[in-house]
């Protein structure tokens, strides 16, 4: 088991409800099934009995951190179990920019240096289609059936062959109560006066327009039309023109929220308990607007090019083991994807353990219409794509 890295310093989460059961994530609408069958890959040499290194890509904060922030409480207690070196790298800003830095290198079969990266679920779609990750030996991974029954069969992958959830969350509004003065509650709310220029939106468009589709009554899961999507990418651009937004951004729009060059904005909820966290102060907020927040899942993979294969299917089952992922969920405060996790973390945190943000229940889903984004053809995703990019651009 991991060594502890200090429960009771997360502990800050408010609005957590007692009693809340698992949440069935069947509503996470995943992406449409890969064309075909997967053929026969051709594998690269393992040499994880020769080499005992991992090397992992993730997002920012997404990963537990001793007080010091310089590291890894969990991933150090799995190199001295296992003797396994683990080397871990903040790349991902987001989905598209890192995938298309090492797509070509991926589709030449040349080494990117990483054993395991992480990709939201329509991008794991997406690459798994193309065969540029390695199939899983899930009979080397004895806690992989740990997983919720909910995502075990997702249409991206079926079987789970090739990927394991990392984390789940939640998009919705963020801000510094203190300086913003009062309770934001709904999109229109990011929108007033004095916060012109001081609001940071997500560039993943399923969120950041996501939410604004909802707010223009669109219901996420539904077979809307370009129309919808281009009505909510004007809003958008309307925004930024007006200057109300500072900046469209990947993970780093942390860094406006934590330098004061932003209040407020369009964010994911566990980078906001983590901003707590680490800046000792308890007024950033994260709330699901009034209108729904949107519910998305991220996913471990080894790509094709990795020559540690067994090192990396180790240690994402280590990640499985319900200890370990409870130490994690209290410290990046996402939807923890673990069973048996939040019985771990009722032992150490009750306060955690009874939050709708590490452990919703479906009637909270249902409560705050919590949607996701439904799964786009291959069309829809890059004439979206394509139009969001002219929408950043600006």
């Amino acid at each position: 088991m991991a060594a502890s890295s200090g429960f009771s310093r997360r502990a800050l989460l408010g609005g957590g409800a007692a009693g809340l059961a698992a949440l069935g994530l069947s509503g996470c609408a995943p992406p449409l099934p890969p064309a075909g069958g997967k053929s026969a890959l051709k594998l690269p040499t393992d040499v994880s009995d020769t080499e005992k290194v991992v090397r992992w890509a993730n997002w920012t904060a997404y990963l537990d951190q001793d007080e010091n922030a310089t590291k890894y409480p969990t991933l150090e207690a799995f190199t001295k179990r296992t003797g396994i070196k683990a080397s871990y790298y903040v790349d991902i800003e987001d989905n598209d920019s890192y995938f298309n830095k090492i797509a070509p290198q991926l589709r030449a079969k040349q080494d990117i240096d990483r054993d395991v990266f992480v990709f939201t679920d329509w991008m794991a779609n997406r690459i798994i289609r193309d065969e540029l990750v390695q199939p899983l030996d899930l009979i080397r991974m004895p806690h992989a059936p740990n997983l919720l029954e909910s995502l075990k069969e997702v249409s991206f992958d079926p079987g789970r062959q090739n990927s394991l959830t990392w984390q789940s969350g939640f998009a919705g509004i963020g801000y510094n109560r203190e300086k913003v003065g009062r309770e934001l509650k709904s999109l229109d709310d990011l929108w007033a006066d004095d916060l012109k220029g001081r609001v940071v939106v997500l560039s993943e468009f399923r969120d950041t327009a996501g939410l604004i589709m909802q707010q223009q009554g669109v219901d996420l899961t539904s077979n809307f039309d370009k129309a919808a999507v281009e009505k909510a990418f004007a809003e958008v651009d309307k925004r930024v023109s007006e200057g109300f937004i500072r900046r469209i951004k990947g993970n780093s729009y942390l860094e406006d929220l934590k330098s004061g060059n932003a209040v407020a904005g369009i964010v994911w909820s566990g980078d906001l308990f983590v901003l707590r966290a680490e800046t000792g102060n308890d007024n950033w907020q994260f709330v699901i607007p009034e209108s729904g927040g949107t519910l998305w899942s991220d996913n471990m993979m080894i790509p094709i090019t990795s020559t540690h294969r067994r090192n990396a299917m180790a240690l994402m089952d280590y990640y499985y083991e319900p200890a370990v992922a409870a130490e994690v969920a209290a410290y990046v405060n996402y939807v923890c994807p673990v069973q048996g996790a939040k019985a771990e973390m009722e032992k150490i945190d009750p306060e955690l353990a009874a939050s709708p943000f590490i452990f919703p229940s479906e009637d909270y889903i249902k409560k705050n219409n919590v949607q996701s984004f439904r799964a786009l053809t291959s069309q829809e995703d890059a004439d979206y794509s394509a139009l969001w990019a002219k929408v950043v651009g600006n």
